[in-house]
């Protein structure tokens, strides 16, 4: 089967969910942040400070052109991923998309968590009201490339590893629905 590609925007529980869909579908993850860190041995940070913005999204589009040819995987993009060149349509081509979509005061939450800041240098040092600007901001902006996604899908529920495991089985069945739709064509 073709890939299925999560996207949204940081916080909405793409590598979360991801893991749980994965086994569930007894399908491979790939989360592509993560890939590109192991491929060139560098911290996305890192890798921003080194080739700049646009370097560093020739890098993320040379990478996710590879992984379109994968079969039985789940990927989870990083957050800009649908926002740059022609990825959104590269990705839709390929295989699946689901745009996984919270409601801003949950991502908010999600997002104050130390936990969640550490690993988020771009919103380390930010206070709430920055935080909440920044995270409204970026939304808006990225909003109409996450929408040309396949499926929507809320992920509110994922707080816990129960939820979790229940989202990922409504989202397996979603899945499920739309290939055989697609098979029946």
């Amino acid at each position: 089967m073709k890939p299925i590609f999560l996207i949204g925007y940081m916080g909405s529980g793409k590598t979360t969910l991801g893991r749980v869909l994965s086994r569930q579908l007894d399908y491979d993850f790939i989360d592509l942040d993560l890939f590109i860190e192991n491929r060139y041995h560098k911290s996305i940070k890192e890798l921003f400070a080194e080739h700049g913005d646009n370097g560093f999204r020739e890098i993320e589009r040379r990478i996710l052109r590879e992984v379109c040819d994968f079969e039985n995987t789940i990927i989870a993009c990083g957050g800009g991923t649908p926002c740059f060149f022609d990825n959104m349509e590269l990705m839709n081509t390929h295989g699946l998309t689901v745009y996984l979509h919270i409601p801003i005061e949950r991502l908010f939450k999600r997002l104050t968590k130390p936990s969640a800041k550490a690993k988020r240098p771009v919103i380390a040092n930010k206070s709430d009201d920055e935080l909440m600007d920044f995270i409204r901001k970026n939304l808006e902006a990225r909003e109409m490339h996450y929408k040309k996604a396949v499926i929507y899908f809320d992920t509110t529920n994922i707080e816990t590893a129960a939820e979790t495991e229940v989202t990922a089985a409504h989202l397996k069945n979603a899945i499920d629905k739309y290939w055989e739709k697609e098979d029946g064509k």
